[in-house]
């Protein structure tokens, strides 16, 4: 029997995605070790192994075949936009994609005017611009706190995830348009899911249960 490999994103995600796998009988107690070096984790009962990513990287790992699942937000999946299965929503990590900017800007999103956009996530608010409201806007990538962009006038509006919108409002923004909801989502490869297709769709299976719950 081959291992099956698991790329997570790193960090609160991957706490949150072993969490769950807990609730299945799936653990690898050698990632609960804070001090650990190691970069591979390998659960040798059950023929799995695990290893932690940087969220963007997820669905590159995956789409390759270096990783046969991967676990990782649905703003990455949008943004990465690589040929892989998304199968199931984890349900956690749920927060929203929005426009957000100043009140004064709402104007110029219901006229369809030529406005420059700020953010971290060029692809998917191209998508949303050109494709749903058709308006055509100039995107200016960028990597820090996108909040600064229409405080210092780079943008009219920005695109960025809101969790609770504090920042935003501590800052003189608000939610203007929501573009869509975000969570962490399960990811496979292709190939993958027809090679170890009894696995996987089990995996699946048992996940679902414990997530109805």
């Amino acid at each position: 029997m081959r291992y099956l490999t698991f790329a997570l994103g790193k960090g609160r995600l991957a706490k949150q995605t072993l969490a769950t796998f807990e609730k299945i009988g799936i653990t690898c107690q050698e990632m609960k070790d804070k001090d650990t070096r190691k970069l591979i984790f390998v659960n040798e009962e059950l023929k799995l192994k695990f290893f932690l990513a940087k969220g963007p990287d997820v669905p590159t790992y995956v789409e390759y075949g270096a990783a046969d699942i991967g676990v990782v937000g649905k703003d990455t999946i949008l943004e990465e936009a690589r040929n892989i299965y998304e199968v199931l929503d984890l349900g956690f990590g749920s927060c929203r994609m929005c426009v957000c900017g100043p009140q004064e800007a709402k104007e110029l999103l219901q006229h369809h005017e030529l406005i420059r956009v700020a953010t971290k996530y060029p692809r998917i608010a191209k998508d949303y611009f050109y494709n749903k409201k058709h308006q055509t806007v100039e995107i200016i990538k960028l990597n820090g706190s996108i909040e600064l962009a229409p405080i210092v006038g780079l943008s009219e509006v920005i695109v960025d995830i809101v969790e609770t919108g504090s920042t935003l409002r501590e800052n003189g923004l608000g939610v203007l348009e929501e573009v869509c909801p975000l969570s962490a989502r399960m990811v496979v490869n292709q190939i993958s899911m027809k090679m170890e297709n009894e696995r996987i769709t089990k995996l699946i299976r048992d996940l679902k249960e414990v997530l109805s719950d």
